[in-house]
């Protein structure tokens, strides 16, 4: 039956976010396109021009890294935009998705220091610096593999149209009406697959897949035997519900003196380890399907969840021994 209850839950759970969502992209992808049609993707490049010249890598990417700093939707409909017009391959939509790490991590630093500082003190600069650490050696890992992976970029010709460009002047109505049209293009395509998939996830949710799953993951954590009792706690909270609730129990932890600096920041990455692939899954593939096609999305995800986890890994690894 439907009860005002129920549709109050519909509305705060999946009407307004998904509104939220679609208003993001539709904000991101205006930014993209119009950035696009005054041909400036070059001169936002700048800002990473060493590492993309590093990497072999194109405008293109370097513009998405900059973009990715202010909005990360913006750097994806970017590289979307590129791949669907064959400008980069398949294989270099990949690397400079993946490049994008630091960027994306700078995005949303403050929110997550001034949520770690107040709970855990201390321990927040440790740990922020260890994430921090992580996302630096993805985006430098990317910048070596692109170097072996594409050929190196032909700048010369480049130089001269940007040149040439600049002398013949800006069309401002003319890029207007062109990203326009491009918006009205892709943003059906976006709403298309980007509602009914996050319909399902909500649907998903709501039936308690997603919680048994987290549940399950929780529970099955013997195989690391130097994890304390204390930290099994913060551990099923930062995957079952939110990071913030498992940071709550490990200030109250740190708070009674029950847990070291130590503890608390092997638990809390472990925690982000295992709570990574379910939420990926959960809030970034509604928006990826609609930006990238699902298939693409997909794969993307899981590189980037491979090389998340990976690097989350080899830093606390390193943190064990080196406070051991």
């Amino acid at each position: 039956m439907f009860s005002p209850e129920l549709f109050l839950e519909i509305w705060h759970s999946l009407v307004w976010p998904l509104i939220r969502l679609l208003c993001f992209i539709s904000i991101g992808l205006l930014v993209a396109t119009f950035i696009e049609s005054l041909n400036w993707t070059s001169k936002i490049a700048t800002l990473a021009r060493p590492l993309i010249k590093l990497g072999n890598l194109s405008d293109t990417a370097g513009a998405s890294f900059s973009m990715a700093l202010f909005s990360g939707i913006s750097a994806n409909t970017m590289l979307a935009e590129a791949y669907e017009k064959k400008q980069i391959n398949k294989k270099e939509l990949i690397l400079s998705n993946l490049f994008n790490s630091l960027p994306t991590y700078f995005l949303h630093l403050p929110t997550v220091f001034f949520i770690t500082a107040p709970l855990i003190k201390g321990a927040a600069f440790i740990y922020v610096g260890l994430t921090f650490g992580a996302a630096i050696f993805r985006t430098v890992s990317i910048v070596v593999l692109s170097r072996y992976m594409l050929p190196a970029q032909n700048t010369v010709n480049k130089v001269s149209a940007a040149q040439q460009e600049e002398k013949s002047g800006i069309d401002w109505k003319g890029a207007f009406e062109k990203s326009i049209k491009r918006f009205k293009k892709r943003i059906r395509k976006i709403v298309r697959f980007t509602v009914p998939i996050y319909i399902l996830i909500f649907l998903m949710h709501r039936a308690g897949i997603f919680m048994t799953l987290e549940k399950g993951m929780a529970e099955y954590l013997s195989f690391l035997p130097w994890l304390t009792p204390q930290s099994m706690g913060i551990i099923t909270l930062h995957i079952a519900a939110e990071f913030t609730a498992g940071l709550a129990a490990a200030g109250a932890l740190l708070q009674e003196g029950s847990m070291t600096y130590r503890e608390i920041i092997l638990a809390l990455l472990v925690g982000n380890v295992l709570s990574s692939p379910i939420r990926a899954i959960r809030h970034q593939f509604p928006y990826y399907a609609g930006i990238f096609q699902p298939k693409m999305a997909s794969e993307l995800i899981l590189y980037n969840q491979i090389f998340r986890v990976g690097s989350l890994m080899l830093m606390g690894v390193g943190y064990f021994f080196i406070t051991q």
